[in-house]
């Protein structure tokens, strides 16, 4: 690791005003504007000559600013040894040639806290009639309305990383059963049941609830495709907040036409934005929303202070957090 006076520090103009102070203080900043120009200070830096020994590639960066210009900069650096991404997840090819190139690779569970609140929010918007409710108090019409109970349910979530454990513990507070899938267990997830890809056929009959929230690799692409969807309780509900390539989305639309499962919630596509004309936008069946399950202005502020413990223990040269170890994985 380099001497705390020694290193650069790439990273986004955004990013950089907000902890100017913090960053000067242990880096030598390369500030990168929204056209993909570096600067040092008030120089323009060329690009051969970029050449940090870290960067920090935030949620502004992945939001508004220029992330292509941002990476080739990174994988041209021969002096790179350290990229914090707050990608939830790192199925692109430049985080693999990056750990290829010997780079340690950092994330932020900053967003997973916020991914469960939205799932629970629109579980229990699913179970309860909101929407008539509303309407009944417009109409001033006294009217009782039953709802679903969480409570006795049976989840299944596929993918219990950061946000999978998350959304576990959530569901279990309103006491529901939580059947969890992942490719390694660690034997303390927070579930009542864990279950391998074999078994997953008779955990989709048993699930109330399917939460995706998994990385997309090669062995679960279309995970929900004809044959998964037909094992499902026709009042069910679907949850992707994972990757859209985990659902055959032609074969969830012919499956929600036939009833199963019951509704689907999505927040992430196979293309995106969704195209205006596809019909996922105004099937009665699904709720649609713009990748946004971890849109709170808190998710910045907790990537924030990760990172920056991350450059406190980079300068000193003691081990980083939230090391990631594995990108091709094999399953959830």
């Amino acid at each position: 690791m380099p001497n705390i006076t020694e290193f650069d520090l790439l990273v986004y103009k955004t990013a950089y005003e907000r902890h100017r102070d913090t960053i000067d203080a242990l880096a030598k900043p390369l500030v990168m504007d929204d056209d993909g120009v570096v600067w040092r200070g008030t120089q323009q830096v060329p690009p051969a000559e970029v050449q940090p020994h870290a960067a920090w590639a935030n949620r502004d960066l992945y939001n508004d600013g220029p992330v292509r210009a941002f990476m080739i900069a990174c994988l041209k650096s021969k002096a790179l040894q350290w990229l914090q991404s707050s990608a939830a997840g790192f199925e692109a090819p430049v985080f693999g040639k990056l750990v290829g190139n010997g780079v340690a690779l950092t994330n932020a569970n900053a967003s997973a806290v916020p991914i469960a609140e939205f799932v629970m929010a629109q579980i229990l918007s699913a179970f309860h009639p909101t929407v008539e409710r509303l309407e009944t108090q417009r109409e001033k019409r006294w009217q009782v309305l039953d709802f679903k109970d969480v409570f006795d349910t049976t989840w299944l979530i596929y993918g219990l990383g950061h946000v999978g454990t998350e959304i576990a513990l959530r569901a279990k507070a309103f006491g529901a059963t939580v059947i969890g899938a992942r490719r390694t267990p660690s034997g303390d997830e927070p579930v009542d049941e864990m279950v391998s890809a074999d078994a997953l056929p008779d955990a989709f009959t048993r699930a109330d609830v399917i939460v995706l929230s998994a990385a997309l690799n090669a062995q679960n692409q279309h995970l929900i495709n004809a044959e998964s969807i037909a094992q499902m309780k026709p009042d069910s509900v679907l949850v992707n907040i994972g990757r859209g390539g985990l659902v055959d989305e032609t074969a969830l639309l012919a499956g929600l036409d036939a009833g199963q499962p019951g509704l689907a919630i999505l927040d992430v596509f196979e293309t995106e934005p969704l195209p205006q004309d596809h019909p996922l936008w105004t099937h009665p069946r699904v709720r649609v929303t713009a990748h946004c399950a971890g849109a709170s202005p808190a998710t910045g502020s907790r990537g924030d202070a990760i990172f920056l413990d991350n450059l406190q223990r980079f300068a000193n040269g003691t081990p980083l957090r939230m090391l990631v170890t594995e990108l091709a994985m094999s399953g959830p």
